[in-house]
């Protein structure tokens, strides 16, 4: 009789037997013990043909399985129960072993969740925590830079407060007013506010050539570096900064227009 046998890595004796119970389709609590160790030995006379070094562990099991079946095929006669030198144990020879398979089935088990686990996360990357002390002391600190959009917007909101506080003053007689000069009085106006002012701050003037001729000074300093404009978030007012560094460098720090 040919028998055709594919080898499994099994992880020990336990492994094998839950094997043939699943691939037989058997009862783990009603083991059919005769048949589970004719399959059982030859899976081990497989490994020998194959010249697979089986472990020990396996030949115990092997042994366990014959003693087994040896009780149950070990007739009882009911003349021999009732004498006092007889030692009947009504326990089922095979449930130590049924035990030991289910508790193995649960430690199996596990180890598949746990291993299907692993790879879910083998995939995964996190990265390592950073350190956001600073963000904790001060939650408000989102500074980032200001555009020539962000103070355009600026510019548009300032104008509707002063058009919805009173209308913007016309003059009949040009005034000239001088980027270079209105400039100067801006750093000068940043330097009374100690160096730091709100956007609308710096445009006490309701002349609207004198706002207009502000905003465009603001936008020159801070082509030139001379202020940083920032915002805390979205939607707040932009901050105007002077650095100091920058203006006490240039001997004159504003050229001709």
């Amino acid at each position: 009789m040919s028998y055709e046998v594919k080898v499994d890595a099994f992880e020990g004796p336990l492994d094998l037997l839950l094997h043939l119970i699943h691939r037989l389709e058997i009862d783990i609590y009603d083991i059919p013990v005769s048949q589970i160790t004719t399959q059982y030995m030859e899976h081990i006379r497989a490994m020998q043909v194959l010249e697979l070094n089986e472990a020990s562990e396996y030949l115990v099991m092997a042994a366990t399985l014959l003693a087994i079946k040896s009780k149950t095929l070990l007739p009882v006669h009911e003349g021999e129960i009732d004498e006092v030198d007889y030692e009947f144990d009504e326990q089922d020879p095979r449930d130590e072993l049924v035990s030991r398979l289910i508790e193995y089935k649960k430690y199996k088990e596990a180890a598949g969740e746990l291993k299907k686990l692993e790879n879910e996360r083998a995939v995964l990357y996190s990265k390592a925590p950073a350190d956001l002390s600073e963000l904790q002391q001060q939650p408000d600190a989102m500074d980032y830079d200001a555009n020539a959009y962000d103070m355009l917007g600026a510019f548009q909101k300032m104008l509707r407060r002063k058009q919805l506080r009173a209308p913007l003053s016309t003059r009949v007689a040009r005034q000239e007013v001088s980027i270079k000069e209105q400039m100067g009085s801006m750093v000068e106006r940043l330097k009374s506010f100690k160096g730091r002012a709100n956007f609308s701050e710096l445009f006490p003037s309701d002349d609207q050539a004198v706002l207009v001729v502000s905003f465009l000074s603001l936008l020159e300093l801070m082509k030139r570096q001379v202020i940083a404009v920032e915002q805390q978030k979205n939607f707040t007012e932009l901050s105007v900064e002077l650095r100091k560094e920058t203006w006490q460098d240039e001997e004159e720090p504003f050229g001709p227009n």
